[in-house]
């Protein structure tokens, strides 16, 4: 039985009883429209189709008839094989921009869902929970910045996987630099920083993970140590950037969720645009994806204005060079020479800094580095030649008990 006729049988039902308790006066027209959750006029028309035509006069003439806004079966087919031949695997809303936007005009979101579901080509999704308590956002722009990476196989042609460095805005979620590139590091944190000081201007505060290339962390999931800086963090303290570290993917929620969205959406992008070069995605990803995505998930800010600051400091590649060098700045601890007794220790002595050889130390250096600690722990101590001694000998002296050093006679032994 379907669901239709239990909720016309049930309908029936109830009528029969509020009908009886109005013919017998114990219900007014008002009462009974009340009852039943219609209006008194309603329930005046079933009264008298009920008395005229029995319990057929109740049935909803609705039923077994096509609705005039029933779209025609061969929309139904066009999305069904669009999806199926072109754009399997997109997700429901992409999939309904991307029709209304290349392939005419649709129906409904929702129709659209309705109809990938009932054809078996996309799963509803799970009712997901209710999310804790989000942080609440800036109220300028330019107030934080969010910088982070996601490694993923963003160019299924290439057979590898390559990180996309993303920079975003926290007030509006605008993303104002993207670009892939072979690996994260310094270099490319670098460049994001560069394309958004030189096109926006200076902003507050910078908010990333405690990745090598942002922070110096001496001890894993530990503190960050803001007396070791980087490369990025020198640069940061030149501009006058306030930079924050994340201690959890929890407190970088928003810039996570930002990366869900591009893992499905950027990825199947640029597949349906058949790029295969990193190269031509960044191209694509300046000149046709981040000006389409920020139109459809940037919100506005809480309030008007913007905090910031164009740059006028100079050449601001100078400051924002991977490869510029910051000796007079580097902080290493001295070497140390280690007791010759334990030759091992003395070299692995020698070669630590703080915990671990410093990242920034290059290979040469680190066989220079070896070569001095075994010559230093190889090398035998320097014999030095006995001193003759004069005048008295104390218990305190400090070379009494060397081997042919023999005390001097005292005044009294001389005179006898």
């Amino acid at each position: 039985m379907r669901r239709t006729e239990v909720l016309q049988g049930i309908r029936e039902m109830r009528f029969l009883e509020v009908y009886e308790k109005n013919r017998s006066g114990r219900l007014s027209y008002s009462e009974a429209a009340e009852t039943l959750g219609m209006s008194e006029r309603t329930f005046r028309r079933m009264r008298g189709r009920f008395e005229a035509e029995g319990e057929a006069g109740l049935l909803d003439r609705r039923l077994g008839k096509v609705s005039p806004h029933r779209i025609a079966a061969d929309e139904v087919a066009r999305i069904v094989s669009l999806y199926r031949d072109r754009y399997a695997g997109w997700t429901v809303k992409h999939f309904h921009e991307r029709v209304q936007e290349r392939h005419g005009p649709v129906a409904s979101y929702g129709w659209t869902k309705s109809v990938l579901h009932a054809s078996g080509l996309v799963r509803p999704a799970l009712q997901r929970s209710a999310h804790r308590k989000r942080r609440p956002r800036r109220p300028l722009t330019g107030m934080m910045l969010h910088q982070d990476g996601s490694r993923h196989l963003w160019l299924p042609a290439l057979g590898r996987q390559i990180d996309l460095i993303v920079t975003m805005d926290d007030a509006t979620s605008e993303l104002y630099s993207s670009f892939l590139v072979e690996e994260e590091g310094t270099a490319s944190s670098l460049r994001g920083l560069h394309e958004v000081i030189a096109r926006h201007g200076l902003f507050c505060t910078f908010y990333t993970d405690r990745g090598s290339h942002y922070f110096h962390t001496p001890t894993a999931g530990g503190k960050v140590d803001k007396d070791t800086p980087t490369q990025v963090g020198r640069a940061l303290t030149q501009l006058g950037i306030r930079h924050i570290p994340a201690y959890s993917p929890e407190a970088r929620g928003r810039s996570e969720r930002m990366f869900a969205t591009l893992q499905d959406r950027l990825v199947k992008e640029l597949a349906d645009a058949g790029i295969d070069t990193i190269e031509a995605a960044n191209r694509f990803l300046s000149d046709t994806y981040l000006p389409a995505h920020n139109r459809r998930f940037a919100v506005a800010p809480t309030e008007q204005g913007s905090a910031f600051v164009p740059w006028a400091g100079g050449d601001l590649a100078e400051i924002l060079c991977p490869g510029r060098p910051h000796r007079r700045q580097r902080q290493y601890r001295r070497l140390r020479a280690a007791a010759p007794p334990d030759r091992a220790k003395s070299v692995a002595r020698a070669l630590r800094q703080g915990h671990r050889p410093g990242p920034a130390l290059r290979r040469q250096h680190h066989r220079r580095l070896l070569r001095a600690a075994l010559h230093r722990s190889l090398r035998p101590a320097r014999q030095r030649p006995p001193q003759p001694t004069t005048g008295r000998v104390t218990r305190f002296h400090a070379r009494r008990f060397e081997p042919g050093h023999a005390p001097a006679q005292s005044k009294n032994e001389a005179d006898n």
